[in-house]
């Protein structure tokens, strides 16, 4: 539209025309088409990041559980003397045999449970009774987060109707020999003393991962929370092993309180001489290698 002076009188001074304006295009479709590309190949980019991000903090708070089971393990060796039994009067499991009727078959992990801030819990269950008499099945069916890997992928935080648990204690080793007698530190009826482990703290693994949603025996409380290794780091097989959802490998916790990732590439005659409490194996820590 040609400039008028009785056009720009006639028009407000913010609705004229500007001499030479033309309409702005809309975006074509060969511009959306470069939009839409770069915005894929960007997601593209940065998913992988964001699920490596979210799965080292999984790592990270899987070791934190495990260090605050580590300071609860020496709370009870402050308070004992001795770090707690890996299972007390350990029964055959389903049995219905005379000799195993009333054995309690409580795991090491229900008796640090006043060193976890968890003094409540621990004050509603009847140690005078087996962990599974229905007295105690309020208390056993609690939910501890401690006790769970967040890498785990459980659907359900409970096993059997009980509280699940994602860490075992370490009974031995049968990789390399019979584990009879267990060879690890947490056996039935017994705990040890700091001098009763001869090999170190610091060598020795106490407690592993064991995350798996099928592990019947996956109870905090139940005294069949215990493993003794015979294959590699999470080895698939269905027997109770340190195993775990971390690429690459599982964490352990050490002796000393420490947590390390092992990986599923260590020398298995390392990883069983960390398995045991006192052989004197004369190998190195599996954390101390390159």
């Amino acid at each position: 539209m040609p400039c008028s002076d009785g056009m720009d009188k006639a028009v407000p001074i913010g609705l004229r025309p500007t001499c030479g304006a033309t309409a702005r295009p809309g975006v074509t479709l060969v511009e959306l088409l470069v939009v839409v590309a770069v915005i894929a190949a960007l997601v593209a980019i940065l998913l992988p990041a964001v699920q490596a991000a979210r799965e080292v903090a999984r790592r990270v708070q899987c070791g934190n559980n495990l260090r605050n089971v580590g300071c609860a393990l020496h709370g009870h060796l402050i308070a004992k003397r001795t770090f707690p039994v890996g299972c007390l009067e350990w029964r055959l499991p389903g049995s219905s045999r005379p000799a195993d009727m009333g054995k309690r078959n409580y795991a090491w992990s229900a008796w640090i449970l006043p060193w976890l801030e968890e003094q409540r819990i621990a004050d509603a269950i009847d140690f005078d009774r087996p962990y599974d008499d229905p007295a105690n099945r309020d208390a056993a069916a609690t939910v501890i987060p401690t006790f769970l890997c967040p890498a785990s992928g459980r659907t359900e935080a409970r096993v059997g109707g009980l509280g699940a648990t994602d860490y075992g204690g370490m009974n031995g080793e049968r990789i390399v020999s019979p584990n009879n007698p267990a060879k690890g530190v947490f056996v039935n009826d017994r705990g040890f003393s700091e001098r009763e482990i001869p090999d170190g703290l610091t060598k020795t693994i106490f407690v592993g991962e064991c995350a798996r949603e099928a592990w019947t025996e996956g109870q905090w409380i139940s005294g069949y929370n215990l493993f003794d290794q015979r294959y590699a780091i999470n080895w698939p097989t269905w027997e109770d092993e340190i195993r775990s959802r971390h690429p690459a490998g599982a964490n352990v916790l050490a002796g000393d309180g420490s947590v390390h990732l092992l990986s599923e590439s260590i020398d298995l005659r390392v990883l069983a001489a960390a398995c045991t409490r006192g052989l004197g194996e004369g190998v190195p820590s599996p954390w101390s290698l390159p």
